[in-house]
């Protein structure tokens, strides 16, 4: 299976320019995320910020991408259209078939917790709370039954390789399990997308890497992996590396060719 997903993350750019290029048409299932021209502007006390200047993005079932650049460069904002928190000013976005980009809040929130799970640099676990809990949270808010909870909650534990930390609470849990937990607890909705920025962003280098394997290994089973961050090293770990810069998309490239670049 792993040959098979890291052929399809392997797709040509003059493939991802098709998909791109039909304006107002529903893209193949195969591709979770499309933006096709996404523009973003903030009015700052009357000065127009222009944040993202068109940028078209493919993403397939099943890839691992990081998007990094420099502060500035439109990555965040990039980061809350694609995560469903804002939307543009001009352009389309598909997520897994759905245009989103022209839905208004209630919807658009709906289709934010069933379709993607987030993972932020600071872990925001309940303190008190167990492993098995944190991770059981987002199911109490939907409605799931508590024995289905503790299934689905154990089942996304072992996933990150906790299933004997479930009992234990964060203060009993080292920096990167505390990490874990929370990827954990965004894969228990099951997703199409995980969404992580700047995950490593409170970890030190030993246990960025470990985080760095927790990732390879869902991408290697079908998760579809979004990574932000500033930080090329992290970046060259996902299969393919997207740049920005000034708003707009510098560079799209596989892994290789992106550590060739960094001299890596």
């Amino acid at each position: 299976m792993t040959n098979e997903l890291e052929e399809q993350s392997l797709s040509t750019t003059a493939e991802r320019r098709v998909v791109v290029s039909a304006a107002g048409s529903a893209p193949d299932k195969d591709w979770v995320i499309v933006t096709r021209g996404l523009t973003r502007e903030y009015d700052m006390g009357g000065e127009i910020v222009r944040a993202l200047r068109g940028v078209d993005l493919a993403v397939r079932r099943n890839e691992y991408v990081a998007i990094m650049g420099p502060s500035g460069s439109g990555k965040s904002t990039l980061m809350n259209i694609v995560g469903c928190l804002d939307t543009p000013n001009a352009g389309e976005y598909w997520l897994n078939g759905q245009l989103v980009s022209e839905m208004k809040d209630d919807k658009l929130a709906r289709v934010r917790n069933k379709e993607i799970g987030f993972v932020f640099q600071t872990f925001n676990l309940l303190p008190r709370a167990s492993a098995l809990h944190n991770v059981e949270l987002p199911l109490v808010y939907a409605g799931v039954s508590s024995a289905e909870r503790k299934e689905r909650a154990f089942e996304a534990l072992k996933a990150v390789q906790l299933g004997e930390r479930v009992h234990h609470r964060p203060n009993e849990l080292s920096g990167g399990q505390r990490q874990r937990v929370a990827i954990a607890r965004a894969l228990v909705n099951r997703p199409s997308i995980l969404l992580a920025d700047e995950p490593t962003g409170n970890l030190d280098s030993t246990t960025s890497e470990e985080i760095m394997r927790v990732f390879e290994h869902l991408a290697s089973t079908g998760q579809t992996v979004i990574m932000v961050t500033h930080e090329p090293d992290i970046a060259a770990h996902a299969r393919r590396v997207v740049v920005l810069r000034d708003g707009v998309i510098a560079s799209d490239d596989r892994r290789e060719k992106f550590a060739a670049k960094m001299g890596f």
